[in-house]
């Protein structure tokens, strides 16, 4: 899982200083994959929660979109909650 998102930050041309944020990012959806019962829209909707709380914290949200479908095979969530 690490190395695939190192591949993604490479090829995002990610700043190596940041890739401890990133990583921590994915090991935190790995940790979210790895939960029993949740699937489908619920877990996009958890994995999309992530997303904006990196995404909050200053790291490019669209490498983090790129992480959860590229590393993760997560869609985006069909709608976002109220």
């Amino acid at each position: 899982m690490e190395v695939k998102a190192r591949q993604v930050l490479d090829s995002a041309g990610v700043q190596t200083i940041l890739y401890v944020a990133y990583l921590n990012y994915a090991r935190q959806l790995y940790k979210l994959s790895r939960q029993q019962g949740i699937s489908g829209e619920a877990f996009a909707l958890a994995a999309s929660i992530l997303l904006d709380k990196w995404a909050a914290r200053g790291l490019d949200p669209a490498v983090l979109a790129r992480i959860r479908t590229e590393v993760f095979d997560i869609a985006a969530p069909l709608r976002r909650g109220s």
